[in-house]
């Protein structure tokens, strides 16, 4: 593994442990150039997965732009990391586990939202209003109504 402050090849693990709950492995490493000391983690993956953008560009998925897309939508909110990280490794599961190696972005975005809904509603409307694209606060308005519908009870 290269290190990342120095570029040297030369690094040694210092610490491994499960993570993610057995999904991912946690090292800790140090570099025997520059004495940093970085983390790494290595998750299984089951297929290469390639995204197939609404335009037909496809590009290879990254877990980590994923993740980043998610955590933007929970910014500030109180929804635990490991919850996050459960949430987008089950995601990349149901992803690989589809069988197929083209995914369409709609139904990565789709199970994203579905994801959200069950962390926390402020995220999941996050999402959405860059997901499907609001251009108003109408388009909020319109939103938030019919999700309010789907979650009250029947009278």
């Amino acid at each position: 593994m290269r290190c990342p402050f120095c570029n040297n090849d030369d690094t040694q693990v210092r610490d491994s442990r499960p993570a993610e709950d057995g999904a991912a492995i946690r090292r800790r490493r140090s570099c025997s150039a520059c004495g940093a000391r970085f983390t790494t983690f290595e998750r299984v993956q089951l297929r290469e997965l390639t995204v197939v953008k609404s335009n037909n560009r496809r590009v290879v998925f990254d877990r980590d732009k994923l993740m980043r897309s998610v955590q933007i939508a929970l910014r500030k909110r109180p929804v635990d990391p490991e919850r996050t990280e459960r949430m987008v490794s089950g995601l990349v599961r149901r992803l690989e586990s589809m069988g197929e190696t083209e995914i369409p972005s709609k139904v990565i975005g789709e199970l994203v939202m579905e994801g959200l809904a069950s962390l926390d509603t402020v995220a999941y409307v996050r999402y959405a209003s860059v997901y499907k694209n609001f251009r108003e606060a109408r388009d909020f308005e319109e939103f938030l109504d019919d999700i309010t519908e789907v979650n009250s009870p029947a009278e």
